[in-house]
């Protein structure tokens, strides 16, 4: 049975103190949500006069020179003025997204947005805005994971790991604030239509709850962020799909009748050979009422079963490693695959591991391909376990599966002994596997370089072969 893969610890990673961590932690935890609630109020033009007023100040200690008070003047009386002026706004406003079912990850995506000014005065020069959800990584995650490069850092900034928060926090984030193009002017008990575009930076199921009305002063310098009373609504953005060329699979010319175990027959869906004597069980749909109204007994159509071949997409999730790069790219490839491969004459099973092995199957007579493309899109590593109940799973259904595509996150011995497993019983594999450089000696499979996937996936060969 194959093994458990090596742990963080086992690849070289240094230990660090959990209670230093969990101080880091707090304290950029906190300073984060504070300079996001500066942020969103004061805006560029309102830092760079804040910077003129420190400025004035500091050269006007000692010097009298006029044009320094001046200055200084000026950007006090602007940041005087600007500063309650926006306080002051307000604003009552009810929207309601127009959000399309799907997105992809890296593609904008442009929606609408209903809005009604439920208040007693009129709104002009104001801006709407949509906030992603917080960003800010949990403690177990600032504690494992690691900034691609975080060991080539001097001492001082892998000790503090400002640089990894940073890294964490952009990781995270699903999509950039998004603001409306078109300033919003309604009158009181008026709708208009706002249209909104956001770009999704990862796959993953986006709640868009944080909607807001963005009320500048003046002169641009500070603006009010009042709520917006709104409905939230979900946008499911799917992976980042590559282009794949032409290729056949293992085992997709075997196209046996009479319940060959290498295909798969779905529903009476052949085609007619005959007619014959009513049997019981047989379905009404069959039933041939014009041989029944002219012989007075029930007669039937007979259908030659009709088989189509069965694939089996299998996802390692396991990801012991301080990034999760290479996994992303390895769910990518896993949607490549399921949109390219044609469901309506098969069908593909999806199997991966998530607390306990899972199974989805999309294609004739049952789901759609996108429904692959959904549950990808929610799928999240394993930091811990091993592979056997995904080969369990596997094995389960080994007699319906015509071949199977092994994604791998990565190579080492617990994932070649997965796939020698399989193939010991009777499962014809053919392993693709995301990893760092080139593909070692003696490997036997599709190998993709982390970093260049789209280009590696071009360079399939047009039959993907089982022994590689």
């Amino acid at each position: 049975m194959p093994g458990s893969p090596s742990t963080p610890a086992a690849s070289g990673i240094p230990p660090r103190k959990e209670g230093f961590d969990a101080w880091l932690h707090r304290t950029y935890f906190r300073s984060s949500g504070v300079h996001h609630f500066i942020s969103r109020r004061v805006r560029p033009a309102g830092v760079a006069i804040g910077l003129v007023f420190v400025l004035a100040t500091c050269l006007g200690i000692g010097h009298e020179r006029g044009s320094i008070y001046q200055l200084f003047s000026l950007s006090f009386a602007m940041m005087l003025i600007g500063l309650p002026w926006a306080m002051l706004r307000g604003a009552r406003l009810e929207a309601r997204r127009e959000v399309p079912r799907y997105a992809t990850a890296g593609e904008p995506v442009r929606y609408g947005l209903r809005v009604r000014n439920a208040g007693r005065r009129g709104i002009a020069r104001a801006w709407l805005t949509e906030s992603p959800p917080d960003p800010r990584p949990d403690l177990l995650a600032f504690t494992l994971l690691r900034e691609p490069g975080e060991e080539e850092r001097n001492r001082f900034d892998r000790a503090f790991a400002y640089f990894r928060w940073q890294w964490l926090l952009l990781k995270n984030r699903l999509f950039e604030d998004s603001v409306s193009q078109q300033e919003v002017r309604v009158k009181p008990g008026q709708e208009t239509h706002v249209f909104m575009e956001l770009t999704p930076l990862r796959r993953g199921v986006i709640r868009l709850h944080d909607l807001r009305v963005q009320l500048p002063d003046p002169f641009g310098l500070f603006q009010k962020c009042a709520k917006v009373i709104s409905p939230a609504a979900t946008l499911t953005v799917l992976p980042r799909r590559y282009p794949i060329p032409n290729i056949e699979l293992p085992g997709g010319a075997a196209f046996k009748i009479a319940g060959d175990t290498n295909t798969n027959a779905i529903g009476n869906s052949g085609e007619f050979v005959g007619l014959r004597d009513y049997r019981p069980g047989d379905p009404l749909r069959q039933i041939h009422w014009k041989s029944w109204a002219r012989t007075g007994k029930p007669i039937v159509k007979e259908l030659e079963d009709t088989f189509y071949p069965r694939y089996g997409l299998i996802l390692d999730t396991l990801c012991t490693a301080s990034s999760d790069v290479s996994f992303e790219e390895a769910v990518s490839v896993a949607a490549s695959f399921a949109s390219s491969i044609d469901t309506s004459e098969s069908l593909l099973d999806l199997m991966f591991v998530k607390n306990e092995a899972h199974i989805v199957t999309a294609g004739r007579g049952v789901e759609r391909a996108e429904k692959l493309l959904e549950v990808l899109a929610g799928v999240t590593p394993e930091r811990s376990g091993d592979f056997k109940s995904l080969a369990e799973l596997v094995l389960r259904h080994r007699d319906d599966l015509t071949s199977c595509l092994v994604i791998l996150n990565g190579w080492d011995e617990a994932r070649a002994n997965l796939v020698e497993y399989l193939r010991q019983n009777g499962v014809v594999c053919a392993p693709i596997i995301v990893g760092e450089g080139p593909a070692p000696a003696g490997f036997r499979g599709s190998w993709l370089e982390s970093g260049h996937v789209a280009r590696d996936l071009k360079r399939l060969p047009p039959r993907l072969s089982a022994d590689g």
